[in-house]
């Protein structure tokens, strides 16, 4: 069975920076990408960023593609977000995905989620 488990958020100042992990269970080659999503009540999922797996191509969302960078552990297939000069307006449940589908920004084209691990940016 597929499990995403992501860990590292938590309360960071702004300014500050944060590298979120995703744990992955039951990977698969066909799956075409990877990614990191957040959310914050009553908007729709967002796109942070994404890798196709079989490329290594990857893609930022335009809002924050100058303070974040997605990277992944072949060996473990664990997925990364470093954070880094973190804003209030960065404040969200981020989400781990898989099994995604072009474009590899696009949340409704994913089968897999994790549970999410929330980023609070406070002072």
């Amino acid at each position: 069975e597929v499990q995403l488990v992501e860990s590292g958020g938590g309360l960071v100042q702004p300014g500050g920076s944060l590298r979120l992990s995703c744990a992955v269970s039951g990977y698969r080659d066909s799956w075409h990408c990877m990614g990191w999503f957040r959310q914050v009540p009553g908007k729709e999922r967002e796109g942070v960023a994404a890798i196709l797996v079989g490329t290594g191509q990857i893609y930022y969302a335009d809002s924050i593609k100058d303070r974040v960078t997605i990277s992944q552990d072949n060996a473990e297939r664990t997925l990364f977000l470093q954070m880094n000069n973190l804003t209030p307006e960065d404040t969200a449940m981020y989400y781990c995905a898989a099994d995604g589908g072009r474009p590899c920004l696009e949340s409704r084209r994913y089968s897999y989620w994790g549970q999410g691990t929330q980023v609070t940016v406070s002072s």
